[in-house]
């Protein structure tokens, strides 16, 4: 007999690609800045993820190349894999649409200014 359900968050690559998207649903700042608080509050509070599923899930989307985390630890960036193919592509949402470039300010693989 069960009496706990399974945490939807338990595996890293999952738990990475909810961050991505969670990154992905805010307008980078500075030179691409996402500050880490704009990911992680909404990990753990909104989607209810715990402090470990979240670590590993960060680590999962640095390691995969995905994320590039700022040696202070107070901010992310995607990495130019993320911007050639566009996040949809990157955490398997979907292939992304004509727009995605002209939504997000994309020309190729670079960002416009």
């Amino acid at each position: 007999m069960k009496f706990v359900t399974g945490r939807p968050f338990a595996d890293p690559e999952v738990a990475a690609r909810k961050i991505v998207e969670l990154a992905n649903a805010f307008e980078p700042l500075q030179d691409g800045r996402i500050y880490i608080e704009k990911i992680n509050g909404p990990f753990l509070f909104e989607v209810k993820g715990t402090p470990a599923e979240y670590k590993a899930g960060l680590d999962r989307a640095i390691a995969n190349g995905w994320l590039w985390l700022h040696e202070s630890g107070t901010f992310v960036k995607f990495t130019e894999t993320v911007f050639r193919r566009g996040v949809s592509a990157m955490i398997g949402v979907g292939v992304p649409s004509p727009e995605f470039n002209e939504i997000k300010g994309l020309k190729g693989s670079r960002r416009r200014r």
